[in-house]
C-alpha cells in the first residue's frame, strides 16, 4: 500500500515545526547569543528597536495625516522620546549613544542617499538647463555665505571650521518634500517644477562637494595639519574627481558588471547587485577621505533603468521598488536618532534660540535668492525661490555629520548647535508646502485674470 495515502494534510507542517524546533535547539545550546542570556547584546537591541521604529511610524503617520511630510513627525517624536528626562523619565537615554542603533542609522543615511541618486540621471541634469543650473548655484552660493556671517556673527569664540560648516548645512534642499508638495497640488508638470526640481538635484551634487571639502579641512585641522589655498583645492578636486571618476567609470562598467551579475539566476539577485555597488562606491569614498553618502549617492547616479534590463526581476519591478522595505526600516531610525540628540533644556538659553531664528532666517533669505537665475519669461520666481527652501532629510544629515567631526576634542556641531540646526529644519520643513502652495495659486491667479482682461 502506497504509505502517502496515510498522511494527513498537517503532516507536512509538523515535520516542519519538528525541524525547526531542532534547529533552534541546536543554535541556543552551540552558541550563547542564541539563547538569549543577560549578556546578549541583541536584546536590548532588540528594545531599542521596538522602540524606536514604533514611535517613527506613529510619528510618521501623525503627520501624514496633517499634511506634513512623514519625516517630520519622526524627527519630532524623537524630540519628544530624547527629552522625556525633563519630565522625571529617565529610561530612554540609552537610545541616544547606543552603537548598534547608530550602525543601523548610519546604513539609513547610507541607503537614502542611494535612493535620492537612483531617482536622478546624468542625462536629467544635462537636460534641466541654464535656469535650473543658475538657480542651483546661487541656491547653493548664498545661503553658504549667510549662515557662514551669522556664525561669525553669534558664534565669534568658534573656530571658523565652524562658521563654515554652519554655512554647508544652509546649502541643502530636500528634493523629496519640494516634490510630493508640487505632486499634491498636480503642478509636477508646470516650469516651475521643472526648474525648482532640476536645480534640487544640482544642489544636492553642490552641496555634497561642499560637505567633502569642509569636512576634509575639518579633518586635516583636527590632525594638526595647517591648511594652505593649496590643501584646499586639493580637497575640492578630491571630491569633484570622485564624483567625476565614479559616474565616469561607471557608466562605462556597470552594463558588463550587471549582465554579469543578472547569470546568478537566483532570487534576490538584482537587489544584493545593487546594494553591493552601493556600499562599495560608499567604502571607496571613506578611504579617498570623503563622506561615505557621496558615494551612495554617486552609485545610484550611475545605475539607470537600461542597466537592469538584463535581470528578470526587473521586468516585474524596479531595483527602487526592491530597496523600498530596506529604506522603510532603516532610514526611520536615522530621523528619530536625530531627534533623540535635540536636548530641549538648551533653549532655555537665548543665545540658541537666537541662533535657530538666525539660521532659519538665513536659510529662508538665502534660498530667495535663486528667483533671480530663473531667465525664462511667464515663470513665478517667487515660487522657485519658495520651492528651494525646505532642508529635510539632507539638511539633518548635514548637521549629523558635522556632530560627529571634532578638532583638538572639541565637536564642531556642539548640542546646542545641533538643536538650533534642527529647528531651521523643522520651520523651513513646515512652511515651506503651504508657502509654495500658496504662491503657485497666486501666479495661476494672476495669469488668468490677465488672460480674461486681454
Amino acid at each position: 500500500m502506497n504509505r502517502s495515502a496515510h498522511r494527513t494534510p498537517f503532516s507536512g507542517t509538523r515535520r516542519r515545526v519538528r525541524a525547526a524546533l531542532v534547529t533552534a535547539a541546536l543554535f541556543a545550546v552551540a552558541s550563547p547569543a542564541w539563547a538569549g542570556g543577560p549578556d546578549d547584546p541583541v536584546v536590548p537591541l532588540l528594545l531599542a528597536l521596538a522602540v524606536v521604529l514604533g514611535a517613527g511610524k506613529l510619528g510618521g503617520w501623525f503627520a501624514t495625516r496633517l499634511g506634513q511630510p512623514a519625516v517630520l513627525g519622526e524627527l519630532i517624536c524623537g524630540i519628544a522620546l530624547g527629552n522625556l528626562g525633563l519630565i522625571g523619565f529617565h529610561g530612554l537615554e540609552s537610545l541616544k549613544h547606543d552603537t548598534f542603533l547608530q550602525i543601523l542609522s548610519s546604513l539609513g543615511v547610507i541607503v537614502l542617499l542611494f535612493e535620492v541618486g537612483l531617482e536622478t540621471t546624468v542625462s536629467q541634469m544635462v537636460r534641466v538647463g541654464p535656469s535650473a543650473m543658475l538657480v542651483a548655484c546661487l541656491g547653493v552660493a548664498a545661503p553658504f555665505a549667510l549662515g557662514w556671517l551669522m556664525g561669525a556673527w553669534l558664534l565669534p569664540e568658534k573656530s571658523v571650521y565652524v562658521h563654515a560648516f554652519l554655512g554647508a548645512v544652509l546649502t541643502a534642499t530636500s528634493v523629496g518634500i519640494t516634490a510630493r508638495v508640487l505632486r499634491d497640488i498636480r503642478e509636477s508638470g508646470s516650469d516651475e517644477a521643472k526648474i525648482i526640481l532640476g536645480a534640487a538635484v544640482i544642489d544636492d551634487v553642490l552641496g555634497l562637494i561642499i560637505l567633502a571639502v569642509v569636512s576634509g579641512m575639518i579633518t586635516a585641522a583636527d590632525q594638526g595639519l595647517t591648511l594652505s589655498l593649496g590643501s584646499v583645492v586639493w580637497i575640492t578636486a578630491k571630491a569633484v574627481g570622485f564624483l567625476a571618476l565614479a559616474v565616469g567609470a561607471g557608466k562605462a562598467l556597470t552594463p558588463a558588471l550587471f549582465r554579469l551579475a543578472a547569470r546568478v539566476r537566483v532570487p534576490g539577485v538584482l537587489l544584493v547587485s545593487g546594494l553591493v555597488f552601493c556600499f562599495l562606491l560608499s567604502f571607496l569614498a571613506a578611504k579617498v577621505g570623503l563622506a561615505p553618502i557621496v558615494g551612495a549617492f554617486a552609485a545610484g547616479l550611475v545605475l539607470e533603468p537600461v542597466v537592469f534590463e538584463a535581470f528578470e526581476e526587473s521586468r516585474q519591478h524596479s531595483l527602487e521598488w526592491f530597496l523600498h522595505p530596506i529604506s522603510l526600516f532603516l532610514v526611520p531610525i536615522f530621523f528619530v536618532l536625530t531627534g533623540l540628540r535635540v536636548d530641549l533644556s538648551s533653549f532655555g538659553d537665548p543665545r540658541v534660540l537666537g541662533l535657530a531664528a538666525a539660521l532659519t532666517a538665513a536659510a529662508w533669505v538665502g534660498k530667495q535668492a535663486c528667483m533671480f537665475g530663473v531667465l525664462q519669461r511667464n515663470v513665478d520666481r517667487l515660487s522657485v525661490g519658495l520651492g528651494m527652501v525646505p532642508r529635510g532629510e539632507v539638511g539633518l544629515i548635514f548637521a549629523t555629520i558635522g556632530a560627529s567631526l571634532t578638532i583638538a576634542g572639541e565637536r564642531v556641531i556642539t548640542p546646542a548647535t545641533y538643536a538650533a540646526v534642527v529647528i531651521m529644519v523643522i520651520v523651513t520643513t513646515l512652511v515651506t508646502p503651504p508657502a509654495l502652495q500658496w504662491s503657485l495659486k497666486r501666479a495661476r491667479a494672476r495669469v488668468s485674470g490677465t488672460k480674461e482682461t486681454s
